[in-house]
């Protein structure tokens, strides 16, 4: 069924590679006017195709009302807010430096908090406001090394639980992605170095493969469409069943 954004406008953040990526391709195919997000120098034209574009970090300062002006100028207002950009890291609790931890949780969760606040205006003018932000599997689990990660990324999920709950009111819906062990230009580059660790991951899932960043476009597709007018507060497990075996 074509046509599932038909009119929405949309930001998407991170959206160079991976989920990112993916996510602003579909919502575009699919008729959304779509802002896509990420940093410079990541190729950003080239990977949101059918996309504005919008090339800043973030985490910058003034990066939230920059991103929801532009929105609001180019796509003439907002409907979807993904927030999707995300870092990562590891290093045992032990070494790691305030610098690193500030870092993860500067763009993991302090961004997306601020990106949230400042679009709140223009999703609640609109007759299908949506918020969908990123988490992970380890938002309700853990690994070495992934102290803020982890922790940031369990900051998002219930930032999006109260938005969920405080904007509700006026028709406006919040849920969050929990991807598993998926295929992003985060993942990759390590996969391609050490294929025995993606394969262990791919032992784990249930469904026996790695994800793909289509996975995850797929369901924020539907978390961004009338299908979940209905759904709110929620966290979507996109993880083929990791979740199960953790």
């Amino acid at each position: 069924m074509a046509g599932r954004l038909e009119g929405r406008k949309a930001i998407v953040t991170g959206a160079a590679s991976g989920i990112g990526r993916a996510s602003a391709r579909l919502f575009a195919a699919e008729g959304a006017k779509t802002l896509a997000v990420d940093l410079p120098g990541k190729g950003l034209a080239e990977a949101a195709t059918g996309c504005e574009i919008l090339e800043v970090s973030v985490a910058d300062a003034d990066a939230p009302e920059r991103i929801v002006e532009t929105a609001r100028i180019r796509l003439g207002g907002l409907d979807i807010l993904f927030n999707n950009a995300g870092v990562s890291g590891s290093t045992l609790v032990a070494d790691l430096s305030d610098e690193e931890w500030d870092r993860q949780m500067a763009v993991n969760v302090r961004a997306v908090f601020r990106t949230c606040r400042a679009a709140i205006p223009l999703l609640i003018e609109s007759q299908a406001g949506r918020i969908i932000n990123t988490a992970s599997v380890m938002a309700e689990h853990t690994n070495y090394g992934l102290a803020p990660y982890c922790a940031s990324k369990a900051g998002v999920a219930g930032l999006t639980r109260t938005l969920a709950l405080e904007l509700g009111k006026y028709g406006v819906t919040a849920n969050y992605l929990l991807p598993g062990a998926i295929r992003t230009g985060m993942t990759g580059p390590g996969w391609d170095a050490r294929p025995d660790v993606e394969d262990i991951w791919a032992k784990k899932s249930v469904l026996r493969r790695i994800g793909q960043p289509e996975d995850l476009a797929r369901a924020a597709l539907f978390l961004a469409s009338d299908d979940s007018a209905f759904v709110t507060g929620h966290g979507l497990n996109v993880d083929g069943g990791l979740g199960l075996r953790l």
